[in-house]
């Protein structure tokens, strides 16, 4: 684990429960619209319970998720292993494995992860994901706003930024809102959402 990941492994039988209830077409709706079409290589990070990579898998792309705490990717592994998905163990910002293992993706998914990063690391980590993409393959990240969970590591991370960081690795905005959360605990507490697609300019 990294120290991005600070306080996921005590509470994973906890958070495999409620981020289990979630619907995964409510969770991604602002990405349904910018999905390539299937069969597409879509890569996962930080996958969680591998929710939204079965979902993902079932509309018939060739998904990659990866999930560094050890316990959500058993918890993963124990609630989604029927779904046609290569399960892996790794992280941002340098992704070593996924880099390694070589291919471009046409989609990656950053869900509920870019800001867990600091602010040297979220610079790494665009480079990573860059170099990862096909051109015209997209970028899909969501930052969270609100109180940081006791034992959580966590920082305010702005769509502007986000914006700025990826156009130095040629990601241009494809789209922004600003949500409230989907989980009601969340709403009460007045947690909100950035998400973000970005699109890595294609070669010319």
């Amino acid at each position: 684990m990294t120290q991005s990941t600070a306080g996921y492994a005590g509470e994973a039988e906890a958070l495999l429960e409620r981020y289990e209830r979630r619907d995964p077409e409510a969770v991604l709706s602002a990405l349904l619209p910018w999905l390539p079409p299937a069969p597409a290589r879509i890569l996962d990070v930080g996958c969680g319970t591998g929710r939204d990579a079965a979902y993902l898998a079932g509309l018939g792309h060739e998904v990659v998720a990866v999930e560094p705490v050890e316990a959500m990717r058993r918890g993963a592994l124990r609630l989604h292993g029927e779904a046609r998905v290569r399960w892996g163990d790794d992280a941002l910002p340098g992704l070593p494995r996924t880099v390694a293992a070589g291919g471009r993706f046409d989609l990656i998914l950053a869900n509920a992860v870019w800001m867990h990063l600091d602010a040297g690391e979220r610079r790494m980590a665009m480079a990573t994901v860059a170099s990862l993409l096909v051109p015209g393959g997209r970028l899909y990240v969501s930052l969270r706003h609100g109180p940081v969970p006791e034992g959580r590591r966590m920082f305010e991370v702005t769509g502007e930024e986000t914006v700025a960081l990826g156009a130095r690795h040629g990601l241009v905005r494809r789209f922004e809102d600003r949500q409230a959360s989907v989980q009601p605990e969340n709403v009460a507490r007045s947690i909100e959402w950035t998400v973000l697609v970005l699109e890595l300019r294609a070669e010319s």
